[in-house]
C-alpha cells in the first residue's frame, strides 16, 4: 500500500524539465555550398564533379556563384558553362584596338586572295570574309563587340560609297546602255514583283521585324548589288545575325544562278569586232594597271568630304538612317554635272571600296553567332531562292513578248543580281565586246538606285504585309 501511495504521489507531481545545452557548433567547411546527395552514374558523377569543382574555385567566383549539382540532368551545367564562355576574353580582347583592326584587314586581304583560288572565285570573297570572322568571334580568337567595329560602321562603311559611284555619270549612262538599259529596268520590275510573290509565300514570321527588312534589302541587292544589300541593313538597323545569314544565302543563290544565265546563253555566239571607242573606255576600266598616288589620295579625300557634307544634312534633316541614301545621292549627282574630274577618280576609287567592303563584312561575321546564323540561314535562302526564281521567269517571259534580244536579257539580268563587276564578266568572257561598257554602266545605275528603292519598298509595302 506504502509504494502504491509513493507511486500516485510522484505521478501526480509535475516533472521539472532542465534546459537543454546548446547543439555543438557545425564543423568547418573548406566550400561554402555543400555538395548534395545524388544518385548518378559513376561516369557522370565524375564529369559532374569535376566540373562543380572547377566551377567553385573560378576567378569569377566573386561575380558568378557556384552552380547547384542537378540531381536528374546536367543543364544546369550547361547553363553555367555557357554563362562561362561569355566571361572568359577572347585571344584578342576588345580593348587591343591594334590586334582587333589586324584581324579585320587580314580577314579582309584574305578573302579577296580567295578569289584566286575555286573554291574562293564560287562563294566570293565577301562570303569568305564573312565566314572568318564568324568563325574567328564564336571561337574566341577575337571579340563579339568591339569600338572598332563601330568605327568601321560609323566611318568607313559610309565611305565606301563615293569611292565606289566616282564613276554613276546617269548621262553617260542613258546615252551609252541604250536598248540593255530598258532591259536592265525591266529586270528590277522583275525584282520588285518577286520579292512581294516570294514574302508571301516565305514570310519568314521568325525573324520578327529583321522579316521584312532582310527582304528589303536583298531587294536592294538583287537589282543593284552587295554595297546596296549592306547600306540597306544598316540604315534599317538589321541585326548582325540576320546579315550574316543574308549574305550566306545570297551567295550560294548567286552562284547557282549565274550557271544558270551561262546556260542559258551558251549558243549565243561572240561578236566577231571590237569597236575602237569600246576599247579605249574598256581599258580607262581596266583595274589592271597601276593606281596614281595623286588620284588616290585626292579620291579619299573627296569622299570624306561627300560623307561630311552628307551627314550633316542627315543631322539637319533629322531623318533616321538617312545617312547613307544621302551620300549616295550626292556622289551621283556630283559625278553626273562634273564627269570628267569624278570620273578621274574612279579607277583609285575602286580599289579602295574593295578592300573597305572586306573589312565590313568581316566586321558582320564578327558580330554574328554561328546557331542564330544556322536557325536563319534556311529561311532567308528559300526566301531569296523564289525571288531570284520569279525574277528570271519574268525578265524572260516579258523580254520576249517585248522582243528583246536573249543576249541583253541574260546580260541585264546579271547586272541586277550581281552588279557592274559580274555584268563585266560575263560580256568578257562571252566576247560580246559592244556591251561590256553598258553592262557596267547598268550596273553602276542600279547601285545608284537600289538603296532607296530597298527602304522605300520595305518601309511603305513590306511592312505592313
Amino acid at each position: 500500500m506504502a509504494s502504491t501511495a509513493a507511486t500516485a504521489v510522484a505521478l501526480a507531481t509535475p516533472l521539472s524539465l532542465s534546459p537543454l545545452p546548446p547543439p555543438p557548433p557545425p564543423p568547418t567547411r573548406r566550400f561554402r555550398h555543400r555538395l548534395p546527395l545524388v544518385v548518378l552514374s559513376s561516369s557522370d558523377a565524375r564529369s559532374s564533379f569535376v566540373a562543380w569543382v572547377q566551377a567553385c574555385t573560378s576567378p569569377f567566383g566573386s561575380v558568378v556563384s557556384p552552380p547547384t549539382m542537378p540531381s536528374t540532368s546536367l543543364r544546369s551545367l550547361k547553363r553555367t558553362w555557357k554563362l562561362r564562355s561569355l566571361i572568359e576574353p577572347p585571344l584578342i580582347s576588345a580593348d587591343d584596338q591594334w590586334g582587333v583592326w589586324t584581324a579585320l584587314f587580314a580577314t579582309g586581304a584574305f578573302g579577296l586572295w580567295s578569289e584566286k583560288t575555286n573554291i574562293g572565285s564560287m562563294v566570293s570573297a565577301a562570303l569568305v570574309s564573312t565566314l572568318i570572322g564568324l568563325t574567328a568571334s564564336n571561337v574566341g580568337i577575337i571579340p563579339c563587340e568591339a569600338s572598332a567595329y563601330s568605327m568601321v560602321l560609323e566611318f568607313l562603311l559610309p565611305l565606301t560609297i563615293p569611292l565606289l559611284l566616282f564613276q554613276a555619270d546617269l548621262r553617260r549612262v542613258f546615252r551609252s546602255t541604250g536598248k540593255l538599259l530598258l532591259a536592265f529596268l525591266l529586270g528590277s520590275v522583275a525584282t520588285v514583283v518577286g520579292t512581294v510573290v516570294a514574302f508571301l509565300l516565305v514570310p519568314m514570321r521568325s525573324l520578327g521585324q529583321d522579316s521584312w527588312k532582310i527582304a528589303a534589302a536583298l531587294m536592294g541587292s538583287y537589282i543593284g548589288g552587295s554595297v546596296n544589300y549592306v547600306a540597306i541593313s544598316k540604315a534599317l538597323s538589321i541585326s548582325p545575325s540576320v546579315v550574316a545569314a543574308g549574305v550566306a544565302a545570297d551567295n550560294v543563290i548567286c552562284a547557282v544562278y549565274f550557271m544558270i544565265l551561262f546556260a542559258l546563253a551558251s549558243r549565243i555566239p561572240p561578236e566577231t569586232s571590237k569597236s575602237p571607242s569600246d576599247v579605249s573606255v574598256s581599258l580607262e576600266l581596266d583595274s589592271g594597271g597601276k593606281i596614281p598616288l595623286l588620284q588616290t589620295a585626292t579620291a579619299v579625300a573627296t569622299a570624306f568630304a561627300i560623307c561630311k557634307i552628307g551627314t550633316s544634312i542627315t543631322k539637319l534633316s533629322g531623318i533616321q538612317g538617312g545617312g547613307l541614301p544621302i551620300i549616295t545621292a550626292l556622289v551621283v549627282i556630283l559625278a553626273t554635272t562634273f564627269p570628267a574630274q569624278f570620273g578621274s577618280l574612279a579607277h583609285s576609287g575602286n580599289a579602295i571600296s574593295l578592300v573597305l567592303m572586306q573589312v565590313f563584312f568581316a566586321v558582320v561575321g564578327a558580330s554574328g553567332s554561328i546557331s542564330n546564323v544556322i536557325n536563319t540561314a534556311p529561311s532567308i535562302f528559300m526566301f531569296a531562292l523564289v525571288q531570284v526564281s520569279i525574277h528570271l521567269a519574268l525578265i524572260l517571259g516579258l523580254g520576249k513578248l517585248f522582243r528583246f534580244d536573249l543576249k541583253l536579257l541574260t546580260l541585264a539580268s546579271n547586272a541586277n543580281i550581281g552588279g557592274p563587276t559580274t555584268a563585266c564578266g560575263m560580256a568578257t568572257a562571252k566576247g560580246w565586246d559592244s556591251l561590256v561598257v553598258p553592262g557596267i554602266l547598268a550596273g553602276i545605275f542600279g547601285v545608284s538606285i537600289a538603296t532607296f528603292l530597298g527602304i522605300a519598298f520595305g518601309l511603305t509595302v513590306l511592312r505592313y504585309m
